[in-house]
């Protein structure tokens, strides 16, 4: 009787060790989302990815100036007429950031929404990430522009497709879809168009990115291309760029953008993105 209680009590035994030892292999196996792909809630013309964490409160200032003149006295556009954003936002989960931001030209004042859809895991089980990134925008010049107040809105809806390759490489791919209430005649209202651009790290700080916006339909000769370098930190990003996109809100550089690059027609820019964490 005594050596039957043994082997049910050493059965027992054996039976929990094996559980625990199932259990820690569990939780080994957890597949952790992966890393951000890219520092900055910009890639220079195009949103990215990243999504903030819930509770983050963000800042943004995007600066373009005019376009480089060769034998003007411009200093390099800078001296010429410039455009500016500064906005702000708040993410209110780990997956939703609203935002609102307003814009020199044209005084548009724009209300944004970024949303993470799928989520980049480190096993590689799920190999992208997928972020969905939506504008509407009210153009608030003088009422002599506009025949009705709807007149003034202008939508931009994107996908953003992610993928961070290793430390080093990250690349995305963004459909879109742009907008306007009222064109001209000889205009469509709406506007598909494809980026694609990418960040690659060449120290612990410093990045080179390269974007490149291509327009589906009326203006697909006027693509965007930019490059540039970041420098950031764990709540700070700073961009400088060359570029040929004046516009700051996306739909009205896909839909309105007047610099070619065969001509040569580029500007300087800066984009700075500043978090806090509440």
């Amino acid at each position: 009787m005594k050596h039957t209680i043994l082997l049910i009590v050493l059965a027992l035994a054996c039976i929990s060790v094996t559980a625990q030892e199932a259990d820690t292999l569990s939780e080994k196996k957890i597949d952790k989302p992966e890393r951000a792909a890219f520092q900055s809630a910009w890639l220079i013309d195009n949103p990215t990815g990243v999504v903030n964490s819930k509770g983050t409160f963000q800042f943004d200032i995007q600066h373009r100036f005019g376009v480089i003149k060769s034998g003007n006295r411009d200093l390099l556009g800078m001296w010429g007429t410039s455009n500016i954003r500064l906005a702000v936002s708040y993410a209110i989960s780990n997956r939703i950031t609203l935002g609102f931001g307003t814009t020199k030209s044209n005084l548009l004042q724009d209300f944004n929404l970024k949303a993470g859809l799928i989520r980049q895991t480190r096993s590689g089980r799920v190999p992208v990430s997928i972020t969905y990134y939506g504008d509407v925008a009210i153009d608030a010049r003088e009422a002599d522009n506009f025949p009705t107040a709807s007149n003034r809105l202008s939508y931009f809806s994107q996908f953003i497709i992610t993928r961070r390759f290793s430390p080093a490489i990250s690349i995305q791919v963004a459909p879109s879809y742009s907008h306007y209430n009222i064109v001209d005649e000889n205009m469509s209202n709406n506007q598909f168009a494809v980026a694609v651009g990418g960040r690659v790290k060449i120290s612990d700080k410093t990045a080179i990115l390269v974007d490149y916006s291509q327009p589906l339909d009326q203006n697909s000769d006027n693509p965007g291309l930019a490059l540039g370098i970041e420098m950031s930190t764990g709540l700070h990003a700073f961009q400088v760029f060359v570029g040929n996109y004046k516009g700051i809100v996306p739909q009205q550089n896909y839909m309105f953008n007047p610099n070619k690059i065969a001509d040569g027609q580029f500007l300087i820019g800066f984009n700075i993105n500043r978090l806090w964490n509440f």
